[in-house]
């Protein structure tokens, strides 16, 4: 329960720095994306229904911020960013950095391109090449970026929750 607790917690903060402090150091309009991390970070550190639970959180503040009045779009690309990652959560060794930053930029560069997909390609608008070069890859750069930097503090986080729970 406690876990669940600090996990809306931190969905929340990411949620309002997304919106304030991450939109206000933009490089050339793109950001990092705090919440996929956040859902991906969950997930592998903490299996699957975590990363779900997480997912569902992200997605809908993502939906209520950025969604254009569709809520669902986020929330099933977050829920299914969780899932997938919360299936390498038996390959998740904390020492190990390579596979949370492998993770993490393939999570963020698949949902970049499911985002132009089906918000941007379905509306007849075909440059793909000028998104993925724009946007996405970015986008993507950014978040690692920002991965590296966060990682430590979260695994920290998650070993302490852990601590609790077992001792």
């Amino acid at each position: 329960m406690k876990r669940k607790a600090v996990t809306l917690v931190l969905v929340f903060i990411c949620f309002i720095l997304q919106g304030t402090l991450i939109k206000a150091i933009s490089l050339g309009g793109v950001a990092p994306n705090l919440l996929l991390m956040l859902t991906s970070v969950s997930g592998f550190m903490c299996g699957k229904k975590d990363g779900m639970f997480t997912g569902f959180f992200a997605g809908l503040f993502t939906d209520i911020l950025y969604g254009g009045g569709i809520i669902g779009f986020y929330i099933l690309l977050y829920v299914w960013t969780g899932y997938v990652n919360g299936m390498f959560n038996r390959l998740f060794y904390p020492e190990d950095v390579k596979l949370p930053l492998i993770l993490i930029t393939v999570s963020n560069a698949l949902n970049g391109f499911l985002t132009y997909v089906f918000l941007f390609l379905l509306r007849t608008r075909l440059d793909v090449s000028y998104y993925i070069l724009r946007v996405i890859l970015p986008e993507t750069v950014y978040t690692l970026i920002l991965t590296i930097i966060l990682y430590r503090p979260l695994l920290f986080l998650e070993q302490s929750l852990q601590d609790n729970v077992t001792g």
